[in-house]
């Protein structure tokens, strides 16, 4: 298996087939599960971050502040700033760029009305980060990068029915988050919008040169 897959293995939580790891005296070695890194800990290239700020900036505008609860080292934190956004940073685990540490579910009220974020995959694949962010602490505004099979999954399409996107916008480049190269995994932002009146979802796509240019808002 590539140094990619195995990176796709462990962002999403999944169990890869047993791999041959090792030839023991011309017998083939295998492990039957791959390491995943330490607190699902994968941080975001800039480039998807920045076509995002691009294509939604009109809706972001509207917004004083925006928050970003799962900042971990800041990368995502970073392109907003530099986008001219206000924004509110809060994550589990501190790692060094000035962030409240406090659990997503702690928080009964949001710090702001708009989210922007790479959210723990695990958390999305339940729907209990949706379901906090939505029921509980009634978010305006959210864009949320997943794995863009994250839509196909038959367990949440209550979930869909009850909160439907307003816009998901499909990249064309697969993201790679290891840094092994080549990655396997498509994704895609998924935007509710609250100023958008409930209809069908559009479907959008930004290609890698979205990401171009500063100054975005």
């Amino acid at each position: 298996m590539t140094a990619s897959a195995r990176g796709l293995f462990r962002a999403t939580g999944k169990r890869a087939n047993p791999v041959m790891t090792d030839l023991a005296d011309g017998v083939a070695v295998y492990a039957d599960e791959v390491a995943r890194e330490k607190d699902d800990f994968y941080p975001t290239p800039p480039e998807p971050t920045r076509a995002i700020l691009k294509a939604e900036r009109a809706a972001l505008a509207r917004y004083g502040a925006v928050w970003e609860p799962a900042c971990g080292d800041g990368a995502m934190l970073r392109e907003m700033q530099a986008a001219g956004l206000n924004v509110v940073a809060s994550d589990l685990i501190d790692r060094g760029c000035g962030a409240e540490i406090r659990s997503f579910y702690d928080f009964r009220v949001p710090p702001a009305w708009a989210m922007l974020t790479n959210p723990p995959f695990a958390e999305c694949n339940s729907g209990a980060w949706i379901r906090h962010a939505l029921d509980v602490l009634h978010i305006d505004y959210m864009a949320l990068l997943l794995p863009l099979n994250w839509i196909g999954a038959e367990t949440r399409a209550g979930l869909w029915a009850r909160h439907p996107p307003a816009r998901v916008y499909v990249m064309r480049w697969r993201i790679d988050f290891t840094g092994g190269g080549a990655p396997p995994m498509l994704n895609a932002w998924f935007v509710w919008d609250g100023k958008t009146a409930l209809g069908d979802t559009r479907f959008l796509m930004l290609s890698k040169a979205d990401a171009l240019g500063e100054g975005f808002l």
